[in-house]
């Protein structure tokens, strides 16, 4: 990977971490198209701290407060347990244990087999599909002040499901809402807090990976150029896509997933893109140790 590479990678993960199409299916495709090969799991996850710095900014007036009274209220003397703000803390903590647990779980399979773009393409179709059945039948009345521990846990694990290349964090987590009947901002902006501590989490863990095996990944030079980028892009693409949803619905996107994911379908039948995902052959040595 070259400094060109990098900034377009970079560009890529900005664009499409926020909007309902998947940064990591557009990344694993990009690279793929840039005849770099698949810039693996690692490089992904840490370019998406660039794009978490971005939400972090965003709404940082949110964050602030949010954490503030969350602290205050573990007395219950300055601030009421149930006091909205801090409930949202708690809602937040809970809806993340899922996306942790699970990707513990199945840490192997989602750095190898899952990123397989034949994956990819299908969940680009079936949940781009049930974002357009959400967005049609979601009744998008519920204010992000309504969420409850149980929409919550169902938020953190539609959060998990995009542990698969595809599915997309902020439109499963907005599929999600839009079924349970809250309204289009509501869902999106509770989609983007509830990744800020799962997603730096999975990008400092594999900041550790990376120094213990440097060897095995992409140059720090060009992860770092890619991660300042995606914040730059992901900057400009929040204030959007907030505007956006709060008059518009999501069909565009719907249609941009399926016909992405025919599209990689087609080229993946004819040999232009190979579907990759296979674990790699150290895997099978140390395996056999």
């Amino acid at each position: 990977m070259g400094i060109f590479e990098a900034i377009i990678l970079g560009i890529v993960q900005g664009l499409t971490e926020f909007l309902p199409v998947s940064s990591s299916a557009h990344l694993r495709v990009t690279s793929e198209l840039l005849g770099i090969g698949d810039a693996g799991a690692a490089f992904t996850a840490i370019t998406q701290i660039g794009t978490e710095a971005a939400v972090i900014v965003f709404f940082w007036r949110d964050i602030v407060r949010i954490i503030g009274r969350w602290f205050k209220s573990l007395s219950g003397k300055t601030v009421p347990r149930n006091d909205p703000d801090a409930k949202m803390g708690w809602w937040i903590i809970l809806g993340t244990i899922p996306i942790v647990v699970l990707g513990l779980l199945f840490q192997d399979s989602i750095e190898t087999t899952l990123r397989s773009l034949w994956f990819t393409a299908i969940s680009l179709i079936v949940f781009g599909l049930l974002l357009g059945v959400a967005d049609r039948v979601g009744q998008k009345v519920r204010p992000i002040e309504k969420l409850t521990w149980k929409h919550g846990l169902i938020y953190g694990f539609a959060q998990a499901a995009a542990l698969i290349p595809g599915v997309s964090r902020s439109g499963g987590t907005i599929t999600a809402g839009l079924f349970m009947g809250y309204k289009r901002e509501a869902a999106a902006r509770y989609s983007f807090l509830l990744a800020i501590p799962a997603v730096l989490g999975s990008g400092f863990y594999q900041v550790f990976k990376v120094i213990k095996a440097p060897e095995t990944q992409t140059p720090w030079s060009m992860t770092i150029i890619a991660t300042v980028v995606a914040f730059a892009i992901a900057l400009v693409v929040i204030g959007f896509f907030m505007r956006y949803i709060s008059k518009r619905s999501f069909m565009p996107f719907v249609i941009y997933r399926v016909l992405i994911g025919v599209v990689i379908i087609v080229l993946l039948v004819t040999g232009v893109l190979t579907p990759g995902g296979e674990v790699p052959a150290i895997a099978f040595q140390d395996g056999a140790q």
